[in-house]
């Protein structure tokens, strides 16, 4: 049988269930990753498990999210993790090495295997020829237990690359092109398939910046064949050893296709406030810019660094212009260093920083009010830079540098005039150097995991009862993002390890006085459009709600990593059978679920409500696994009971 790349790599790492369409499957996950913002409730989370060490193949904890030290919170949550990876066997990548995409690429990912990360840009993976997925930390805690990951057997959508980009144009542009082509949600259950002899034109960090902000088209991943490319730049990594090929079969076919000629793709920009809200760079040109940054969760490689150097190279940012770099790690850094970018970022005016995520979560670098923001992040969903009503604005490192220059948003080909396109290939060798990441030892696993202050036990969770009375706390529209539910920032996420706490902030940009108005209810239901739950993996968004006692979220549709975190933590994730019923719901609006727990039991798919007077018809469409765990109040719950039953503690 031909076989596609997808369909070979989940082949061999199948371990429950069938290819059918709809059906689950379960994968075995050969490395995990966790970082900060996410990786804390990760870390209680297998804690509870009661194991004594991991058991995936590898695991790796970064710090690359929360490096901001304003007071003591997460420098004890840092040190938290560092002790907890000592004594669990997991490998430890603490602030200033950069971030975790980046990081694993360069010195863990290898061809073939799978990557489960807690971070929704986990499919950066593609860069290596890695299956990257996205997801809960719950499920990575599973993960690095042992257990396999779920979900719905994704289709594949081929794309066939011809041809190459023309000069400045970059890989940017192509997921840009994707995103005007897709929009948000147009891809929410696939995996993307890049194949074709357009490939090998890409480096391997170019097929990263694709696979990361492939994420913005509700992919469930994106996968690149491994080639020569690859090969040269894991032999530049001095780890030649890792490589194999791989790639589809001769004739393999795929569930949708699509033809992308890279020579006809043009510099490309995604207006506030959404990934896909694309539009040309000709189309924007000349308003007005107050900040660029280059660099951070995709686009920070030493390829998109230096390419933004070369074009400084001898000249100084607009005297109107902020422009930030913030380098995927520190061997990007170095590695710069080495090839003069940092004198040519540092006399053109450029504010250099720390390898890690930065303004990308809101961790510092918000613009002023009514600025223009260019940035080479995968999003721009509104007030997550830190600025209510911000204008963020994504594109290319070419394109913002360019507009840095210029002081206003500039088509980055009116460069052409003025100097050659600066065309940057890995290097041959890179500098590299593990001495600050900490790996496993047998010395270490002796080590004492410290708690700071901050650091509280995970809430109880009580299972689903027989029947549900509950009142509509909050009605919101289409593509609300986790960051609307869960914000980010340097005043939320240091609570991330405080599940009472950080719970006062949840939905606070839409309804500063949710919290108070759960608490004064007691059991609610919170109930959205389209794609709600876009973005961020973070479970947070998830737990938080139903710590505060929302029971349900009854939406259009779900976007994948949020959908599954409601089902670890017990919240009952219900579409509208007929979308024309979402009127009905209006805050303070009384809704019962009777018989919800009979109904779950026997697997009903179909979920009645009653609101307004009147009962209409929700779908419960989760597996029988995620109805299991809904029963018993969430995945850990279910977890425990089941390794309390068989006596399974390593």
């Amino acid at each position: 049988m031909k076989r596609n790349l997808v369909e070979k790599i989940l082949v061999d790492h199948l371990v429950e269930g069938e290819f059918k369409a709809g059906g689950e499957i379960g994968l075995k996950i050969d490395h995990t990753l966790l970082q900060d913002a996410t990786g804390t409730l990760a870390m209680l989370e297998f804690e509870a498990l009661g194991l004594p060490a991991v058991r995936a193949e590898l695991s790796v904890q970064y710090v690359d999210h929360n490096i901001l030290h304003t007071d003591f919170k997460n420098a004890d949550d840092h040190k938290f993790l560092q002790t907890a990876c000592a004594r669990y066997g997991i490998i430890f990548s603490g602030a200033g090495n950069g971030v975790s995409h980046q990081v694993h690429m360069e010195r863990f990912g290898v061809p073939g295997k799978t990557l489960l990360g807690a971070d929704s840009h986990t499919p950066g993976a593609a860069g290596v020829s890695m299956l990257g997925i996205g997801a809960g930390g719950l499920d990575v805690a599973l993960a690095m237990a042992g257990f396999p990951y779920y979900l719905l057997n994704p289709r594949v959508l081929g794309v066939k690359l011809l041809g190459s980009l023309p000069d400045w144009v970059s890989a940017k542009d192509v997921i840009l092109e994707m995103l005007r082509r897709f929009g948000v949600k147009g891809c929410t259950g696939k995996i993307v398939e890049y194949y074709g002899p357009g490939v090998k034109t890409l480096s391997a960090t170019d097929r990263e910046t694709i696979g990361n902000m492939g994420t913005e088209l509700g992919a469930t991943s994106s996968i690149f064949p491994s080639d020569e490319r690859t090969r040269e730049y894991l032999e530049a990594q001095g780890r030649g050893e890792s490589w194999r090929a791989l790639s589809a079969d001769e004739g393999a076919t795929y569930d949708e296709d699509l033809t992308l000629d890279l020579g006809a793709i043009e510099p490309l920009i995604a207006k506030p406030s959404s990934p896909g809200n694309v539009v040309p760079v000709r189309e924007v040109a000349g308003t007005k810019v107050d900040q660029a940054i280059v660099g951070s969760s995709v686009n920070s490689s030493f390829r998109d660094l230096m390419v933004s150097a070369k074009i400084l190279e001898g000249r100084h940012v607009h005297r109107t212009v902020s422009f930030h770099v913030n380098p995927g790690s520190r061997q990007v850094l170095e590695n710069v260093a080495r090839e003069s970018g940092m004198l040519a970022f540092l006399r053109a005016g450029t504010r250099v920083h720390e390898p890690g995520c930065h303004g990308c979560i809101g961790m510092g670098q918000a613009p002023g009010t009514g600025e223009v923001s260019l940035r080479t992040f995968p999003r721009n969903f509104p007030g997550r830079s830190g600025t209510r009503d911000d204008q963020v604005y994504l594109c290319s490192p070419e394109t913002a540098t360019a507009s840095a220059l210029k002081g206003v948003i500039t088509d980055p080909r009116d460069l052409a005039s003025e100097m050659a396109y600066p065309r940057i290939r890995d290097a041959e060798r890179y500098l590299t150097d593990d001495r600050s990441i900490i790996f496993p030892s047998e010395e270490l696993k002796y080590t004492v995991v410290i708690r700071g202050p901050n650091i509280k036990p995970l809430p109880e969770l009580t299972p689903l009862p027989d029947s549900i009375a509950a009142e509509v706390v909050l009605r919101v529209g289409d593509n609300i993002s986790t960051d609307g539910i869960m914000p980010a920032g340097n005043q939320v996420l240091p609570y991330r390890s405080n599940i009472q706490e950080i719970s006062k902030h949840v939905f606070e940009q839409i309804r500063p006085d949710f919290a108070a108005a759960c608490q004064a209810r007691g059991v609610v239901v919170v109930v959205g459009g389209q794609n709600y739950g876009q973005g961020s993996s973070r479970e947070h968004a998830a737990l938080a709600p139903r710590y505060l006692g929302v029971c349900a979220k009854i939406v259009k549709s779900f976007a994948r990593i949020h959908k599954s975190n409601l089902c670890n933590f017990g919240i009952l994730p219900l579409t509208l059978a007929d979308p024309e019923d979402y009127p009905l719901f209006e805050e303070g609006t009384k809704v019962i679920f009777p018989d919800v727990r009979k109904r779950i039991e026997r697997g009903d798919r179909e979920i009645p409500v009653e609101v307004s007077g009147k009962s209409i018809m929700t779908l419960l469409d989760v597996s029988q696994r995620q109805r299991e765990h809904l029963l018993a109040g969430g995945t850990l719950n279910f977890v425990k009971n089941e390794f309390q039953n068989r006596g399974d503690h390593g």
